[in-house]
């Protein structure tokens, strides 16, 4: 349950901190496409503002040069009059007023104290309607004027082609300074193409890395399609600058998956401790139970031999003896196995190695172990095929790989039913093989997987019905991975088990 609670509380705080990344890389992504889209239309105003201040003045120095042609002016006696006659044209084509407008430069002691505008009226009331008329009129000239130079902006402008309208230096400067001033100071790449897509216009060192995230703004929107133009920008780096205001978070995130690799580390020792402390616990209960047996028959055999009210005749006395002497190879073998296990442990095993006939060594153990089979009403077949069945292996170590498959397939027989055993042996292209096959119990598919560990043993309900402590078939893979070679098991439950060994050839 703790370790449950924790593993769920790290995996919580490890999503709510990339959840939390997610959210600021997308509101960073917002505001920097915002910022860049401002700056796109601020710098294609700017555009538009340039060209219409480029124009305006073309057109006062064109009327400035018109009109000092045509000024009349008179002088006399040092004193300079220009008069300039003016007449408006309005929307309608009909004529204004004209009027006069008088400009004198004289010295200073002539200029007048009162400057008369001719026609003016006798009364105040008639000078100051004739003043409010000139001004109107003056006012309506000069926004025709303005109307007629916007007109000619517009069409001068028009008929020229884009790449001709747009300053493309003077565009790179404005995207860079509006970039800056939003905040953008990265390295960008742009293009200029036509509304139908034609491209008119590249940057020097322009880059396709980062196409794919393009910002487009319409160049002279009010202006014919056919006239108009889009610039098309893209930032190589933009990732890394989205990322750079979250680099903080990086260290948080590291910190907190290396925690979690440790608690699930931690976790997996605390398991594997308590599985070994179950496994070591069943050990000691069998082990303290094979143990016994042995132990209780030598004590019984003694009690019998220091009994002076029994007869103690040769056949009694052959029969005590025979017992003690077969007890005690029990539990001799019983504890070489637990020494040989240690031995491996240890990394102290060695092997004495010589070439060995296979078929022979099958044949010696199947006749060991015949009378025990056929003791259950059983039998032990051998299918000897192996033509090339030398090998090279340890003997008394291989020969106790083969008694323990054999031992195991006695033990685990169906109850109450013969065992049939099957020891094969063959060649093939690179191997000598052995099997040993019988029609016991079987393994449940669970359990195939654990019963090369050390100490383990398949539950049969009672764990005293099968004598052993779990170190058979544990040796029996650590021998025959250490002179090469490989184990494997197949089964079925209720049908029998099959181990086949390979054995490396032994080549001239």
């Amino acid at each position: 349950m703790i370790a449950t609670i924790m593993g769920l509380s790290f995996l919580a705080l490890l999503f709510l901190q990339l959840k939390y990344i997610s959210e600021m890389v997308r509101m960073k992504k917002e505001q920097f496409d915002e910022s860049v889209k401002r700056s796109l239309y601020q710098a294609s105003r700017n555009l538009e503002l340039n060209e219409t201040l480029k124009y305006l003045e073309m057109d006062i120095n064109k009327a400035g040069r018109q009109g000092s042609s045509s000024d009349s002016t008179d002088t006399a006696d040092g004193d300079t009059v220009t008069h300039q006659s003016h007449r408006g044209v309005g929307n309608t084509g009909a004529g204004f007023s004209s009027f006069d407008m008088k400009t004198s430069k004289v010295k200073p002691a002539s200029v007048p104290k009162v400057l008369i505008v001719r026609n003016d009226k006798n009364t105040l009331t008639q000078t100051n309607k004739s003043m409010q008329e000139i001004v109107r009129n003056r006012y309506v000239y000069q926004k025709a004027l303005l109307d007629q130079v916007v007109m000619n902006i517009l069409y001068s402008a028009s008929e020229k082609p884009l790449q001709e309208r747009v300053n493309f230096k003077s565009l790179d400067h404005d995207l860079k300074a509006e970039l800056q001033n939003n905040g953008i100071g990265i390295a960008y790449h742009f293009t200029v193409c036509t509304l139908d897509g034609r491209e008119v216009y590249r940057c020097p060192d322009y880059d396709e890395k980062g196409e794919e995230y393009t910002y487009e703004q319409q160049l002279y929107r009010n202006d014919p399609d056919d006239m108009s133009g889009v610039v098309k920008i893209h930032f190589p780096q933009m990732n890394n600058y989205i990322f750079s205001s979250i680099r903080f978070m990086i260290p948080a995130i590291v910190f907190t998956i290396i925690l979690l690799i440790t608690f699930i580390f931690t976790i997996v020792v605390v398991f594997r401790q308590k599985r070994y402390s179950e496994i070591k616990n069943d050990f000691i209960n069998n082990m303290t139970h094979e143990l016994k047996t042995p132990i209780s028959s030598i004590s019984l055999a003694a009690q019998m031999l220091n009994d002076d009210s029994l007869n103690k005749s040769p056949a009694m006395m052959k029969h005590i003896g025979g017992a003690i002497q077969d007890e005690s190879k029990r539990l001799r073998f019983l504890v070489e196995k637990v020494l040989q296990m240690s031995m491996f442990d240890k990394k102290d095993a060695i092997f004495k190695k010589k070439e060995i006939d296979l078929n022979e060594m099958v044949e010696n153990a199947a006749n060991t172990f015949t009378l025990r089979v056929e003791h259950t009403g059983g039998k032990i077949n051998t299918d000897i095929e192996a033509v090339d069945s030398k090998c090279y292996v340890d003997e008394i170590h291989f020969t106790n790989v083969i008694f323990n498959l054999i031992d195991n397939a006695i033990k685990y027989r169906k109850p109450d039913q013969p065992v049939n055993l099957i020891i094969k042996t063959w060649n093939t292209n690179d191997h000598l093989c052995l099997s040993v096959k019988d029609d016991g119990v079987g393994i449940k598919k669970d359990n195939l997987k654990k019963i090369f560990e050390k100490f383990y043993r398949v539950h049969t309900g009672n764990v005293h019905d099968v004598k052993g402590f779990g170190l058979g078939l544990a040796y029996v893979k650590k021998v025959v991975d250490l002179h090469k070679g490989s184990i494997k098991v197949e089964s079925e439950l209720g049908k029998g088990t099959k181990f086949t060994i390979l054995l490396p050839i032994i080549k001239e």
